[in-house]
């Protein structure tokens, strides 16, 4: 869950009333409010989103460390010898899954948008995608816990740019020639908070 404490910061001049901004600034404060309340986490301590949908986590102690996804029960049985040890496992997952993924979808679509890729990646970003100037596709790990459609919302996204570099009017007609609704999808991608992992 993002963390929603409001903080105000008044110039040292004091020419501010404090009250008076936030009075102002209320309807936009409640709005931001209720969309981080509907911020859905990608992995928290007992569950973790796959494919759009929630699997809880069940932690099984083991010499042998193995993932165990049951989709027919919504959960995910991890095999480790260290409870600690479940997000490190999930990550590897998530990149081989999002990889295999990746190479799937964006040979389906590329001939679909007439985009040659000079190459495709996964790797731990911030953001869901990025393309190079040198048309170089990198995807998040974390991809592969999306939804179907916002997935393919990114590749598309990320196709785009080998056409329009940019987010201008031309990239925003060019995307919504082969998703016709970028715009709900972009949307509901906001709602999902991806996992940032710890800085060592």
């Amino acid at each position: 869950m993002p963390d929603t404490t409001l903080m105000v910061v008044v110039p040292r001049s004091g020419s501010i009333d404090p009250e008076k901004a936030i009075s102002a600034k209320l309807d936009w404060i409640s709005a931001e409010l209720e969309r981080m309340n509907a911020v859905k986490a990608i992995l928290g301590d007992d569950k973790v989103m796959f494919g759009g949908s929630y699997l809880s986590i069940a932690f099984e102690k083991s010499g042998n460390e193995i993932l165990i996804p049951d989709f027919t029960k919504g959960r995910l049985v991890v095999r480790a010898t260290d409870i600690s040890r479940r997000r490190e496992m999930i990550r590897r997952w998530f990149i081989k899954e999002s990889s295999a993924y990746v190479v799937r979808k964006v040979s389906e679509f590329a001939p679909i948008a007439g985009a040659s890729p000079s190459g495709v990646d996964v790797r731990e970003i911030a953001k869901w995608g990025y393309c190079t100037r040198t048309g170089r596709l990198s995807f998040s790990w974390q991809l592969i816990a999306l939804p179907d459609r916002l997935k393919e919302y990114v590749v598309w996204h990320e196709l785009t740019h080998l056409h329009v570099f940019d987010h201008s009017a031309a990239f925003r007609k060019a995307l919504s020639k082969v998703c016709p609704d970028f715009k709900q999808r972009e949307h509901e991608l906001d709602l999902i908070l991806p996992y940032k992992l710890p800085v060592s």
